[in-house]
């Protein structure tokens, strides 16, 4: 055997394939360098502030000790789960339409709307969803912040859900059938439950998409110093509180503005990992 061969693999393939590995690896760290450095700069900055007055009260006024972000974080949670419970039937519905029943002229509009309004700023959509909702309420609420988050994340998880599920072999659809089982339950239970995993990631991508959104929420929640349970009412949200304190002339509210803005990544890197780790949990066991 020739010398440039080690191991029935050429030594030139064995080095080419070192340095896309090498490369890959770099290209890796380069990306993910940015992240840790947000991160660690967001600790630096903001876990000073953080303690249990932070979570637990609301803002004070200038010069008052105390205060916190809990109205805004509760807000926050209230205006996603909103815009969650719209966007992401309506997102995986949209894609198990074109994945499954896609084969016409409707479809491929669909696909290019998604696709534009995936491409639209946030503030485009906060103005449409006041001109929509909020001026048809009359006053700000936590369900027009839903609303205008839910339209942002529908395109978002309609393609991905698409994608997934057209990765799905077409034998798998074909043996159900065989089987006698409907389409619509095929669809459901054998070609949906196959792509589970890829249909999470696409939603959970959408929800950190609009987590951190403000401008929609300038036009639509506007924000509120207090406390509010009623989803017809103005409601505080982090990134609005976030957006007002690092405006402000004020070092306390500076501070807090850091720390809030810590806040809201720790829950979005925690409210993703729990469902990615539930979700896989129960696909190992086979029920999801």
């Amino acid at each position: 055997m020739p010398k440039s061969f080690v191991g029935g693999v050429s030594l030139y393939r064995r080095v080419m394939n070192y340095a896309a590995m090498s490369l890959a690896a770099f290209s890796a760290v380069v990306v993910l360098a940015p992240l840790f450095a947000i991160l660690i700069y967001l600790l630096i900055k903001g876990a000073g502030a953080i303690n249990w007055s932070f979570l637990t009260q609301i803002p004070k006024p200038v010069g008052e000790p105390g205060g916190g972000m809990a109205n805004a974080i509760w807000g926050s949670g209230e205006i996603l789960a909103i815009g969650s419970l719209i966007g992401v039937p309506l997102g995986v519905a949209g894609g198990i339409h074109l994945a499954e029943y896609g084969g016409h002229r409707f479809a491929d509009a669909v696909r290019f709307m998604a696709d534009v309004l995936n491409g639209v700023p946030s503030i485009v959509i906060g103005i449409a969803t006041y001109g929509l909702v909020v001026l048809t309420q009359k006053h700000f609420s936590a369900l027009a912040g839903g609303v205008a988050l839910g339209v942002m994340m529908i395109p978002t998880v309609m393609r991905t859900s698409e994608e997934m599920l057209l990765i799905v072999p077409q034998s798998v659809r074909e043996a159900a059938l065989g089987l006698g089982i409907s389409q619509w339950r095929t669809t459901i239970s054998v070609t949906l439950l196959s792509a589970t995993s890829g249909v999470i990631t696409g939603i959970m991508l959408a929800f950190a998409r609009v987590a951190g959104e403000t401008a929609p929420l300038l036009f639509t929640a506007f924000g509120n110093q207090f406390w509010n349970f009623k989803v017809n009412q103005p409601t505080a949200a982090l990134p609005l509180q976030i957006y007002t304190y690092a405006i402000s002339p004020y070092d306390e509210w500076h501070r807090q503005a850091w720390a809030g803005a810590m806040v809201l990544i720790v829950l979005i890197i925690g409210t993703v990992s729990a469902v990615r780790f539930i979700a896989s949990r129960g696909m190992s066991r086979g029920v999801a």
